[in-house]
């Protein structure tokens, strides 16, 4: 039996969230290839009076403490739209969440699991799924293969050893999300492109570039077939009518018009690609900080993204046309036309396409025909409670 006196609070107050946040910013400035995020926008993650989440989702953060220094943090929530999900698709009735995941040491990592484990037993949850930070459209799963090189937007970086500690902790693999390096400086296989240039003779099927003078309405578009495509994907949670008006706050200033497509069969959106450009590269060099001069290299990213990397994180084609040969054309016809305009436009080399469900066989496919590689491996865990 253990002699420590590690010390769990739960987060109070406004004070106390910028401590969880800052020291999550504190373990992760350990890891080699981190990337240093805006201060300012992992503090709205925790704040229910700014992230939409709180909107149908209660969590409870939690900081552990070993002679008043802080040694680890832990976040608990509920999803209420996942509780009403079929069981089949990794969540459902009973299924509460953890995420925001550090710890010093194992024995710290099973203090604080077991304390976000009781929290969610008193709130009536019956079965744990994590990590997820904290939204399944924000930081899903845990990174066990790729630590030898930096993230791109959007996604977490967390050390190997993680994963034992949660394992040791009676957590056993619920899903694994992929993502796939893609070298876009070549063209695509021949294959592909004869594909593309058949779509393209096709007089009923148009690529377009989103709209940003109907910005609200284009990104309703998109989310409205995500929501329909996605539907019956592991883990899918639809996007609220709050989440969908702050998406399209938070996007608009990264999001270029000849970087994301909007596919239309006679007239009619059917499938959609969104590409942000790496912006991480840029918060690397400025080590997270807007100032004195981070502003300056940022917005100059935003205007124009020269160089930088390309990450595919969201496309869809809507059910109905999922089963034909039409999915797979329309995804190729956007991947090109979006890399033909990377390449030339802004001098980009590389790209990454993920997350990807690890049995998503229709991704996977499309995937490994344009001759991508996994580079990235994320996992969800499960544990009956």
């Amino acid at each position: 039996m253990s002699d420590r006196n590690i010390v769990i609070e739960a987060v109070e107050g406004k004070k106390q969230r910028a401590a969880f946040v800052d020291i999550g910013r504190e373990f992760a400035a350990r890891e080699p290839h981190n990337v240093p995020q805006l201060r300012s926008e992992q503090l709205e993650l925790v704040d229910p009076d700014k992230n939409p989440f709180f909107g149908h989702a209660e969590a409870q953060l939690f900081i552990a403490y070993e002679g008043g220094k802080p040694v680890g943090r832990i976040a608990a929530h509920i999803d209420k739209l996942a509780l009403e999900l079929p069981p089949e698709q990794g969540m459902g009735p009973g299924t509460g969440m953890f995420g925001y995941f550090d710890a010093e040491d194992e024995e710290v990592a099973k203090a604080l699991i077991s304390r976000a484990e009781d929290w969610l037993r008193g709130k009536g949850m019956t079965r744990v799924i994590g990590p997820i930070s904290l939204s399944i459209w924000e930081e899903p799963g845990l990174l066990v293969k790729g630590q030898d090189h930096s993230p791109m937007i959007m996604m977490g970086h967390d050390p190997a050893h993680y994963a034992g500690w949660i394992e040791g902790a009676g957590f056993t693999h619920a899903k694994s999300l992929l993502t796939y390096d893609l070298d876009i400086s070549t063209p695509f296989p021949r294959i592909v492109q004869r594909i593309v240039q058949s779509g393209e003779r096709n007089e009923r099927i148009r690529l377009r570039g989103v709209d940003k003078s109907r910005w609200v309405e284009e990104i309703r578009t998109v989310l409205e077939i995500l929501n329909d495509a996605w539907s019956t994907n592991w883990g899918f949670v639809p996007f609220t009518e709050a989440e969908i008006e702050h998406a399209a706050k938070k996007l608009k200033p990264v999001v270029r018009p000849e970087l994301n497509m909007i596919a239309e069969l006679d007239g009619r959106p059917v499938a959609f690609m969104v590409v942000l450009p790496d912006l991480n590269e840029v918060l690397k060099k400025v080590r997270g900080k807007l100032f004195p001069f981070g502003w300056f290299h940022l917005l100059r990213a935003l205007r124009k993204p020269t160089g930088l990397g390309m990450r595919v994180p969201l496309m869809g084609v809507r059910k109905e046309f999922q089963s034909s040969r039409l999915a797979s054309q329309l995804a190729f016809m956007m991947i090109s036309k979006i890399r033909d305009n990377a390449t030339e436009q802004y001098g980009s080399k590389r790209a990454e396409i993920g997350w990807i469900l690890d049995d998503n066989k229709g991704m996977v496919a499309i995937a490994d025909a344009i001759e991508s590689s996994i580079n990235r491996e994320y996992v969800i865990y499960e544990k009956a409670l």
